[in-house]
């Protein structure tokens, strides 16, 4: 089976097809700052195909749980926008790692106090280990403390 030629910049549509993203999305990502495009000289859209990657794990890194800011953070990281190494890819693997492994014992935590307050019933914000883990609320005086911060 003979090798699709990909030229080395394509179209908004092609890199859509290639990613299953939305057009719109595309658009979207480019005015946030996660991908660039130059202009043709029909005044299209053209981006690097290296762009394919990119969109491909800002995917990768909404799916678990990663805002597209913090992607874009991880992106400014990165030494060189244009060509995206393996080393790069790497260590972005690794710092999301460490994100990802505190984001899961988090919803872990999360996980065992809801299994608590299925019986619990209590809607006493003085017990509740959810909306007020160790009665923490309590140093900020009374009222609606939750509603106001």
């Amino acid at each position: 089976m003979q090798k699709k030629f990909i030229p080395e910049w394509i179209s908004v549509g092609v890199l859509s097809e290639r990613t299953g993203v939305s057009v719109s999305a595309l658009h979207f990502y480019e005015r946030k700052g996660l991908i660039k495009s130059q202009r043709n000289t029909s005044n299209h859209r053209q981006y690097p195909k290296h762009v394919i990657r990119i969109v491909s794990l800002i995917q990768v890194a909404q799916r678990t749980g990663f805002s597209l800011e913090d992607i874009l953070l991880e992106f400014e990281e990165l030494p060189n926008r244009t060509r995206v190494t393996l080393e790069d890819w790497e260590a972005l693997g690794l710092r999301w790692q460490k994100e990802l492994d505190r984001k899961i014992t988090q919803l872990t935590e999360l996980k065992s106090m809801m299994t608590d307050c299925i019986g619990c019933g209590c809607l006493s914000l003085e017990r509740c280990k959810l909306l007020n883990p160790h009665d923490e609320l309590a140093e900020k005086g009374s009222g609606p403390r939750l509603m106001t911060e």
